[in-house]
C-alpha cells in the first residue's frame, strides 16, 4: 500500500510531504503500490496513544471483563487512538487483581486499538487529594501488593501512581524504579517532598495541576519540582475543562513539547449521552464534556477522547498541531516504553496511521495496516 500527497508527521515534530509505504501490518521504506490512497490536503499522523483513561461507551476498565476492554478498544480505534494503556481507580486488591487478569488475557482484534499496558492509578494516594477516587480503599504504599498485581497482569502495569508524602512512598519508589514508571499523583506533596520522589526514581506526573497543591511563587509544589527534574514527563488533560487554555500554553513554555503527555482521563460516559454514570463506585453526572461527582460537584475524569483533546489544544488553546501530535503520540509511547512499535510513522513500526483534513476531521484510519475508517 502507498499513501501519497499527505503532509506526514515526522518524529522531530515537523510535517513533510512524502510517501508512506505499508506492507502487511508495518510501515516500510518502500513497497508495492497495489493499493493507493491519495491523501491530498491531509495530514498523516501516527495513531494516538492514550496512557491515562478509565473508560468510554458505557464501559470502565475496572469492569474487568473482555467485553468492556473490547468495546473500549473499538471506540478508541474509531477515534484514531490505536494504542491504549487504561487506568484503574482506587479499589480493593481483589478487584484490581481481576482487572489485571483480564488485561493479561485480552487480545485485540485486528481493527481495534491494542492494549499496551495498565496505568495503576491508586490505591497509593492521598485522601486529601483523592479527587474522584474512593477513600475507603486508599492504602499505604505496598511493594508486595504491586508485585502481586504485576504478576497477575503478566507484566502489563507500566505506570504506578503514588503520593510521595505517604508513609513508605519514597522507599517504594527507590525499590521499584527499575520495574515500572513511577508517577506522582493525587498528592499534597510540597516542592521538597516531590523533589525527593524524583531524585529517588519517579519520572512522571499524573494530570499536572489537578489533584495537587497549586504552583505559586513561594510554594512551587509538584509543578516546580517536576520542572526542575529534567527527565520528568507531565500529563495534561487538554479537554477545555480541567485546565484554562493559558495554563496549557504556559505549561508548554515551561516544559516544552518533549516533556508533555496529553491524556484524556476519559470515563465510561465518553461517547455516550448526558446523564448519570459511575466511576469506581462513585456517582458521576455528565453534561456536555464536563463530568463531575454528583455529591459535591468536583471534576471526575473527562468525557472527551484523546483525539478531541488534540483538536481542543490546537483550535482553542493555540498549540501547534505538530506539538499536539507529539504530545499525544510520540511522548506517551516513549513514557511507557512502547516507542519501538507505536507513536511515529517510521519504517519498522506498526502501520497505525490517521489521515486528518485541514479541519482535523478524520478521513481515514489504518490500524496495523488495515483500513478501518
Amino acid at each position: 500500500m502507498k499513501i501519497q500527497n499527505a503532509r506526514v508527521f515526522s518524529e522531530n515534530g515537523a510535517f513533510e510531504e512524502r510517501d508512506l509505504f505499508i506492507t502487511g501490518s508495518y510501515i516500510t521504506s518502500s513497497g508495492a503500490e497495489d493499493e493507493l490512497i491519495d491523501a491530498q490536503g491531509c495530514y498523516a499522523i501516527p495513531g494516538l496513544v492514550d496512557i491515562h483513561f478509565h473508560g468510554c461507551v458505557g464501559y470502565d476498565f475496572c469492569d474487568g471483563t473482555i467485553e468492556a476492554v473490547s468495546a473500549m478498544a473499538d471506540y478508541q480505534a474509531g477515534n484514531g487512538v490505536l494504542a491504549i494503556c487504561p487506568a484503574t481507580v482506587t479499589l480493593p486488591e481483589e478487584t484490581l487483581a481481576r482487572v489485571c487478569r483480564c488485561a493479561a488475557s485480552f487480545r485485540a482484534a485486528d481493527d481495534s486499538a491494542e492494549l499496551v499496558g495498565i496505568n495503576l492509578e491508586g490505591p497509593f494516594i492521598s485522601e486529601e487529594k483523592k479527587g474522584a477516587q474512593n477513600p475507603a480503599y486508599i492504602r499505604k504504599p505496598d511493594t508486595g501488593m504491586f508485585r502481586r498485581l504485576q504478576t497477575l497482569s503478566g507484566g502489563m502495569i507500566r505506570l504506578l501512581d503514588i503520593a510521595p508524602e505517604q508513609e513508605g512512598a519514597i522507599e517504594l519508589i527507590s525499590e521499584l524504579k527499575g520495574e515500572v514508571v513511577l508517577s506522582v499523583a493525587h498528592t499534597t506533596a510540597d516542592y521538597d517532598t516531590a523533589a525527593r520522589a524524583f531524585a529517588a526514581g519517579a519520572s512522571h506526573v499524573t494530570h499536572l495541576f489537578n489533584a495537587m497543591p497549586p504552583f505559586s511563587h513561594r510554594s512551587p509544589g509538584v509543578v516546580g519540582a517536576a520542572f526542575d527534574a529534567p527527565g520528568c514527563r507531565v500529563e495534561l488533560i487538554a479537554d477545555g475543562v480541567h485546565l484554562h487554555p493559558s495554563v496549557v500554553r504556559a505549561s508548554f513554555c515551561m516544559f516544552g513539547d518533549d516533556r508533555i503527555v496529553f491524556v484524556s482521563d476519559s470515563i465510561a460516559a465518553t461517547g455516550m449521552p448526558d446523564g448519570d454514570y459511575e466511576l469506581g463506585g462513585l456517582a458521576i453526572r455528565v453534561k456536555g464534556n464536563r463530568s463531575v461527582l454528583r455529591d459535591g460537584g468536583a471534576i471526575a475524569g473527562s468525557a472527551t477522547n484523546l483525539m478531541q483533546c488534540v483538536r481542543v489544544a490546537v483550535k482553542e488553546m493555540g498549540i501547534p498541531l505538530s506539538s499536539a501530535v507529539k504530545c499525544a503520540a510520540v511522548n506517551p509511547a516513549k513514557a511507557i516504553g512502547v516507542f519501538d512499535r507505536y507513536g511515529s510513522l517510521e519504517a519498522g513500526k506498526y502501520a497505525n496511521v490517521v489521515l486528518l483534513d485541514e479541519a482535523l476531521n478524520i478521513r481515514h484510519i489504518l490500524c496495523r495496516g488495515k483500513i478501518i475508517g
